[in-house]
């Protein structure tokens, strides 16, 4: 902008041709204006790529004013990040232009010390399934959606645990008082046949994938102390039934994905065997054992590395040749075996812990037995900039993670919706996010708004107090009163109405479209409350995923904000020559009215798809009044 000392804006193709990251050995122009130019005696770009180093791109003028300057470079031949800010040297000293104070990228700062740089992915271009881009996912906690056995029965109760004598109890932690650490594991039941039962309801909700918490026998109640990766846990049932799943799924047009626990074990394990309640030789019982080489031990037997310090998920060596074998390369490993017997992808557990070899080897694997498999990881910050122990993560460059959790697509939602955070800025989060990311990775993100790591979402759009404040028995007992529920349940219908418009993969986690609240761990873990669900959310939710599955352009189509305000965001999404859908937001208590330009689009009115009402498009402008806490979404075509 020819009003500014200098200027820059990577949002803008202007400024950054092409827009975001770049695939390998492609060129990008990179420009520069402000008045501060015609009198440089010279303007740089700075560029550092990784694993290269520094390098200085002189600029050029492309105005007979001189007040605008450009370069062209050409991408790395192999994935990396690369780094950028202008140098710009005048008479009265040096100038430097650089990213914002916030690392968001769009319009930078001028500085006279050396700034923030730009980020730019280089990436490896790499397809991933159309059946998951394109699905929906629930995901499921076992134990607690649905036992599909005659009158309740388990088959299998284990050892130092807990049976609820009802399907409605509060889950609860039973804790030795002085140590804190969970004597006994509650479990209600569910199992592998009530998610075989259910598969018609989520069918009927519009459901495409099935995201399953850990399967495999394991101590606890959620099973990410796996304590025998090739055995289904008893509990839930058996191996030909978790075959019989798959194919059942498959002919509803249902996939399964599994979820991977390799950074540890459990110590009650076959491989650790710590409390011997397994026939083999454990890790923990000899160094002779086969298993030994698994874990790293500081004074055998007693201290070994662990996770988070909890001594019964004894941390794994996953680079170890054993283990890698026996996880993902032999013809008859983990990975290989079970989606031999039906699995389309995998979720890996805790993905900042495992090595990239070992990500990277592990995903070969999986191509190798299925192209069309998928491989998601549980990252919970910006994916393609995430350091870890020390080291630069490369999930996103194209050899390791098909897809990641978008945790922060959750943050900024919440944020948005609990009015933490205005569109403005909703709009400069996500505007980040579609920079750093490869597209296909932005398409490809897990979009979920609930997990079984953090509150269910209606609890936080209620807003209930801090869990860190309440006691365990105030956490319990907690809900939100009818009024805050209310708020809630409005703000659901937005949160969910923007999951499902918005580009990536929506993940619901059961329950949340039935109403269910809860604090963290073990409150968020309830069971689904069949025969008391709240018909209104269940109707919203199976609307919107109509909508989803419904329209293209919701599933593929191009992204682009369309309108922010203090208390609104909208934006939109298209294919070229077909549909525009525009989704818009009213986060405030009051009515409110958006009046926002229609440019690109041909059409004289648009129609709201879930109310049906139309608004006329008059000089290129539409005027819409929008009740508190609500939100639309509109077509331009005419089904």
């Amino acid at each position: 902008m020819k009003d500014h000392i200098l200027f820059h804006d990577s949002h803008e193709k202007t400024y950054r041709s092409p827009f975001g990251a770049l695939p390998c050995s492609e060129q990008v122009t990179l420009s520069l204006s402000g008045f501060l130019l015609p009198s440089a005696r010279n303007v740089y770009l700075r560029a550092w790529r990784d694993h290269q180093g520094e390098t200085l791109y002189g600029m050029t003028s492309t105005t007979e004013s001189k007040d605008f300057y450009q370069v062209k470079l050409t991408g790395a031949e192999v994935p990396c990040l690369m780094w950028y800010y202008f140098i710009v040297e005048t008479a009265d000293g040096i100038y430097y232009y650089g990213n914002n104070g916030k690392r968001q990228g769009g319009v930078g700062e001028i500085r006279r010390e050396v700034p923030l740089s730009y980020q730019m992915t280089v990436y490896r271009e790499s397809p991933i399934p159309s059946w998951y881009m394109e699905g929906v996912m629930y995901q499921i906690f076992p134990d607690r959606f649905f036992n599909g056995l005659e009158d309740g029965k388990t088959r299998s109760l284990k050892k130092d645990s807990v049976l609820h004598g009802r399907w409605e109890d509060d889950p609860i932690y039973i804790k030795d008082p002085s140590k804190g650490n969970i004597m006994k594991w509650d479990f209600y039941g569910g199992n592998l046949e009530g998610i075989i039962q259910k598969l018609d309801y989520l069918k009927d909700l519009g459901i495409g994938i099935i995201y399953l918490n850990p399967i495999f026998e394991a101590a606890s109640n959620h099973r990410y102390d796996t304590g025998d990766y090739m055995k289904i846990d008893p509990l839930l049932g058996t191996e030909e039934l978790f075959q019989e799943l798959c194919d059942e799924a498959d002919r509803k047009g249902m996939k399964i994905i599994l979820d991977g626990v390799f950074s540890h074990t459990g110590s009650d394990s076959r491989y650790f065997n710590r409390e011997e309640n397994y026939d083999s030789l454990g890790a923990y019982q000899s160094k002779n054992s086969f298993y030994y080489p698994w874990y790293r031990f500081q004074e055998y037997p007693h201290e070994y590395d662990c996770w988070w310090g909890i001594d019964t998920m004894p941390n794994t060596n996953e680079l170890e040749h054993s283990f890698k074998k026996y996880i993902y390369q032999s013809e008859d490993s983990v990975v290989r075996y079970w989606m031999n017997k039906g699995a389309a992808g995998w979720r890996l557990d805790v993905a900042d812990e495992l090595p990239s070899e070992f990500i990277k080897e592990l995903r070969l694997a999986l191509k190798e037995e299925n192209e069309d498999a998928v491989l998601i990881g549980e990252v919970w910050e910006d994916a393609s900039n995430k350091v870890s122990h020390g080291e630069k993560r490369e999930y996103l460059l194209g050899d390791e993670l098909d897809a990641v959790m978008n945790y922060p697509f959750r943050t900024i939602l919440l944020d948005f919706l609990l009015r933490q955070k205005n569109g403005y800025e909703t709009h400069a989060s996500l505007m980040s996010l579609y920079e750093n990311y490869p597209k296909t990775h932005f398409y490809s993100c897990m979009n979920l708004i609930g997990s079984h790591d953090r509150s269910r979402v209606l609890t936080r759009l209620g807003e209930a107090p801090d869990p860190e404040s309440l006691t365990e028995t105030d956490k319990m007992q907690f809900r939100l009163t009818k009024q805050k529920r209310e708020l809630a349940v409005a703000r659901y219908k937005m949160a969910s109405l923007f999951q499902m418009t918005f580009p990536g993969v929506p993940s619901i986690y059961y329950g949340d479209e039935a109403g269910l609240e809860g604090f963290p761990d073990p409150f968020n873990r309830r069971t689904f409350p069949w025969g008391q669900e709240d018909q209104e959310l269940m109707e919203w939710t199976k609307r919107v995923i109509e909508l989803r599955n419904q329209y293209p352009a919701l599933q593929k189509g191009e992204w682009e904000s369309w309108t922010a305000g203090e208390h609104h965001y909208g934006f939109r999404r298209k294919i070229q020559g077909q549909e525009t859908i525009l989704t818009v937001f009213n986060t405030s208590d009051k009515e409110i009215e958006v009046k926002e330009k229609m440019n690109g689009i041909n059409a004289s009115k648009i129609i709201e798809l879930i109310h049906r009402f139309e608004i006329p498009i008059r000089d290129n402008v539409i005027l819409l009044k929008m009740a508190p806490f609500s939100g639309f979404v509109f077509s331009t075509s005419k089904k």
